[in-house]
């Protein structure tokens, strides 16, 4: 079993690279938002519950498709209001039911990201979909994180979608 953690900043292709690689490799894709968006209506965003809750969910759901041999590709913004220890709580998790872990980083532009955050397909995901509030959130701090690991790193901007679900795929596999 492999949980594939994709992290990376708002608009960095997270989702899009994310079922690129479910297609290729038979993995599911789980998708952060499919948490945020089941909490939201009942919590708001980054409310204490909303976080305890969104990390045990998560946390639960990789332990849970580890144990069930259930390969899992994970898309990750990095962000304030996320516990620092949660990337490593969860390759623990995944650990302790025999599977392995694959950080992979995308990164882009920030004159790519800003583009991306405001086309229309985002709103149909409830993300983040306006410049102007991506700046002031980027502004206010909203998006430090600790630096996470990666065991590779890829430029969604210099490469398609397909082309990095590819390359990290290759990866995954033995040679």
């Amino acid at each position: 079993m492999w949980l594939v953690f994709l992290h990376g900043p708002p608009g960095c292709g997270k989702l899009t690279v994310g079922r690129e690689l479910a297609a290729l490799t038979g993995y599911r894709l789980f998708h952060n938002h499919l948490v945020v968006d089941l909490l939201h209506p009942v919590f708001e965003f980054g409310s204490p519950p909303f976080v305890e809750l969104r990390e045990q969910m998560w946390l639960a759901t990789f332990r849970e498709a580890a144990r069930a041999g259930v390969s899992l590709v994970f898309t990750f913004a990095p962000e304030r209001t996320v516990r620092p220890g949660f990337p490593e709580a969860a390759e623990s998790c995944v650990h302790a039911e025999g599977g392995r872990t694959f950080f992979v980083s995308l990164t882009c532009s920030e004159a790519e990201i800003e583009r991306r955050v405001a086309e229309p397909s985002r709103r149909s995901y409830g993300k983040l979909a306006s410049t102007e509030r991506y700046r002031e959130l980027r502004d206010s701090g909203a998006f430090e994180f600790p630096p996470l690991r990666a065991d590779l790193t890829l430029d969604t901007g210099a490469l398609t979608p397909l082309e990095v679900a590819r390359r990290v795929s290759q990866r995954l596999s033995p040679t």
